[in-house]
């Protein structure tokens, strides 16, 4: 991987972990992130002063809303890999306030794909998420299947950047990966996630919110096994099927160079047990309140990643237990919590 990596979104969870990941392998890295207030700035910030530590990297304050910074951070940095990870996350926030999503998920993706075709890169990888299987009932969620019927604006702006990748990959030649994330988790994560607000609720003693009374399924994927499968596919740069037929080959390849992956962990974990783990984890039972199904949620996800494991031999290896004890341990040491 010679010459720059750009990863947007380097503060946030993913971003964080892949930066690390990169830095290790020795990578020069610039880093770009608009440090918004969705969820707890401070940690956001203790991300990138670990990150700062080490002399290949390089941080700027950048809205990927901004062409011209935008434009200027590729004029500046030239970047040869660039990993779109800058987006506004969140199913439910999505419905009280839309235009984020646009702004960021829209707006600020069309910006990073002008930025790619003015100033070509090698390859760009950017994130989708499983929440663009929305409705589909048959399972494990394909990258074979259609998924053209959302259930939230978020879905619906991540099915978005699949479409606008492939436009950019057709008219000008820019290789596009989309990764569709099922549920990650583990330290240093996202505060409106479940499992972080879970701990934080148990440890606290205030009850937790368990919604369609527990009865969903997650395909809970540890951090360290999703940055395995982005630093695997940086250098396996999607080509052109010149002879693709789409009543016979796969929907997530093209005559373009583009392609689309699953990364999850391929075993959908009951919210019940997964619970039941983080108390175990924890030493601590929860106070449970049951509810029903929040708008936009779906009831299960999970991956086949049978593409993935072919074409990088990619197989997660962290268990739930596992996963969620790292948490733990990590939850403790930084908020000095009791457990």
């Amino acid at each position: 991987m010679e010459g720059v990596i750009l990863v947007t979104g380097a503060a946030g969870f993913i971003g964080f972990h892949l930066v690390q990941r990169l830095l290790k392998e020795g990578c020069n890295v610039v880093g770009i992130d608009n440090l918004n207030e969705y969820y707890d700035v401070k940690l956001k910030k203790d991300r990138l002063k670990l990150l700062s530590e080490n002399k290949n990297f390089v941080f700027r304050k950048v809205d990927i809303k901004n062409k011209k910074a935008v434009d200027r951070i590729f004029e500046t940095y030239r970047p040869s890999y660039v990993i779109n990870l800058a987006a506004q996350a969140g199913v439910r926030y999505s419905i009280e306030n839309p235009y984020a999503y646009v702004d960021s998920n829209l707006v600020g993706f069309v910006n990073i794909l002008e930025a790619c075709r003015k100033y070509p890169v090698k390859h760009l990888i950017y994130a989708s998420s499983s929440s663009v299987y929305g409705g589909n009932k048959v399972s494990p969620f394909s990258t074979r299947h259609n998924v053209d019927h959302p259930v939230s604006l978020y879905a619906a702006t991540k099915k978005s950047n699949e479409l606008l990748a492939h436009t950019y990959s057709h008219l000008f030649g820019i290789p596009t990966t989309g990764l569709r994330f099922f549920t990650v988790y583990g330290p240093w994560g996202r505060p409106d996630m479940a499992y972080f607000s879970f701990t934080k609720d148990i440890l606290s003693g205030n009850p937790i919110k368990v919604f369609n009374y527990g009865k969903m399924e997650r395909d809970f994927t540890y951090i360290d096994d999703v940055v395995e499968g982005i630093v695997k596919l940086i250098d396996r740069i999607p080509t052109p099927n010149e002879n693709w037929d789409e009543t016979k080959d796969d929907i997530s390849t093209s005559f373009a160079p583009y392609k689309i992956y699953n990364i999850g962990n391929n075993n959908p974990v009951p919210l019940m047990n997964f619970i039941s783990v983080l108390e175990s984890a924890l030493g601590k039972v929860a106070k449970k309140v049951y509810l029903d199904l929040q708008p936009g949620d779906v009831l299960r996800t999970y991956a086949d990643i049978s593409d993935l494991e072919r074409d990088i031999n990619f197989k997660p290896s962290t268990s739930i237990e596992d996963g969620l004890r790292k948490f733990v341990q990590w939850y403790k040491e930084y908020y000095k919590a009791e457990i």
